[in-house]
């Protein structure tokens, strides 16, 4: 049988319903809780001491005049086909190109390319994609493929091996270094996101499809009757371990022992916790936020936590999933809509925004004129520092244009007509971690 028919099959055979019942606390706007609130507000007592104070300096929040060291070659992507968008899709979020690595010596470069596409009736946001696979640091195409794609969202996932998922309509295939794509999974209905855990052993997805009349999840209680669908799926299978019913998409941010949740104490207090997909929870500390913290896996075992500060400047905050704080770095309040792409292995982080010419506010909205560029900072996952600092245009507010090489020891940034790739010394290593400390 298919993975997509193994998909569709199994879809009612589900598991977890109090992961369900989480998933449906998070799209309301609440925290993602494992524990009924009682033996929540219980184990607050239990919960990991704070780590001695950490200050957190400030990442650098001008636009440098060049980067902060040359890059090592210049791949330039004009002879590709490769043309910059006009600022007429900037603030759409548009996602417009993806710069990957294959390995360590190879880089996956995609992207839109214009002209005239021929449509089926009713269908409007159709476009082209055009893939080319180089080889550094020669830049020689080794392989060249063209895609069509139906909508404006991101389409392309790096799988480890060299292998990636390509997303179109309800389809997700998968590719390799020469671009052949096979069938992968099928949905019932349009594929809205895709989400992985680091080692890969999951996807969450998000698809907008109607809700089957009278179906009943395996608790028998009957799903919302809503055309969101959130999975968590086997990567390797396809099998279903759950699905649930959402108002709209769903950031499930998950390693391969569970997912992680936060649940408002008093104020700006936030408590945090991974909830272990074989039962229990472990409390990772406390934050102070005065917006609902957003929280990624950098790593199986690292955190990065981005909050709000009363200033209207932001925070990251990186800690072990034992509960250790690593580091702690604040963000200026003159950037918007920050973008997060971790290394394969988790040793390090890019971080780009876009770089304004003020703060943001409902009294001082940002126009195309305020946007002065894209700043990236790349940092060590260990300690925070950053190794890298650069800029990227053309201005792509969905990203894309920053990739991280397996190794973390090369960083490709699409700037200036040309794919500079830098060469950064080995990252620090990670901190060590309990792998599954005991749930409370």
């Amino acid at each position: 049988m298919s993975m997509a028919k193994r998909l569709l099959g199994s879809e009612w055979d589900l598991r977890g319903s109090l992961l369900r019942t989480a998933l449906i606390l998070a799209v309301a706007g609440m925290a993602l809780v494992a524990l009924p609130l009682a033996q929540a507000q219980g184990s607050l007592l239990d919960a990991p001491k704070p780590s001695r104070e950490i200050r957190a300096p400030e990442l650098p929040d001008r636009l440098p005049n060049k980067p902060s060291q040359p890059p090592a070659f210049k791949v330039p992507v004009e002879p590709l086909g490769f043309s910059a968008p006009g600022p007429l899709y900037l603030g759409q979020r548009n996602s417009l190109v993806s710069l990957d690595f294959l390995d360590e010596d190879r880089l996956l470069f995609t992207f839109r390319v214009p002209g005239l596409i021929r449509r089926e009736p009713g269908e409007e946001d159709v476009r082209q994609i055009r893939a080319v696979v180089l080889a550094l640091p020669s830049g020689a195409a080794q392989a060249e493929a063209l895609w069509t794609v139906h909508d404006r969202q991101r389409y392309l996932w790096m799988l480890t091996g060299g292998r990636f998922l390509l997303r179109d309509r309800d389809n997700l295939e998968m590719g390799d270094a020469t671009l052949q794509l096979k069938p992968f999974l099928r949905f019932p209905g349009p594929l809205l996101s895709l989400d992985m855990d680091p080692a890969q052993k999951f996807l969450v997805t998000n698809s907008r499809e109607p809700a089957a009349s009278g179906s009943k999840e395996s608790d028998g209680q009957k799903l919302a009757d809503t055309d969101l669908a959130v999975r968590v799926l086997r990567r390797d299978s396809g099998q279903v371990v759950l699905v649930s019913r959402a108002p709209s998409t769903v950031h499930l941010p998950i390693n391969s022992d569970g997912y992680l949740g936060s649940l408002r104490e008093s104020g700006d207090a936030w408590m945090l916790d991974l909830n272990y997909f074989s039962g229990g929870s472990n409390v990772l500390g406390r934050i102070d936020s005065t917006c609902s913290p957003l929280f990624d896996f950098l790593s199986e075992r690292e955190v990065l936590v981005t909050t709000c500060t009363d200033t209207g400047a932001g925070k990251l905050v990186a800690m072990t999933t034992d509960g250790r704080r690593l580091w702690e770095a604040q963000t200026s309040d003159e950037s918007m809509w920050p973008l997060v792409v971790r290394s394969p292995d988790g040793s390090r982080l890019a971080r780009e925004a876009l770089a304004i010419t003020h703060p943001v506010s409902a009294r001082s909205p940002v126009s195309q004129d305020d946007i002065k560029g894209q700043l990236v900072e790349v940092l060590d996952a260990a300690d925070g520092k950053v190794a890298l600092q650069a800029s990227a245009s053309p201005v792509l507010d969905a990203g894309g244009n920053v990739a991280i090489s397996p190794s973390g020891r090369r960083v490709a940034v699409l700037n200036g007509g040309a794919i500079q790739v830098f060469e950064l010394p080995p990252p620090p290593p990670l901190a060590a971690t309990t792998a599954h400390p005991p749930a409370r």
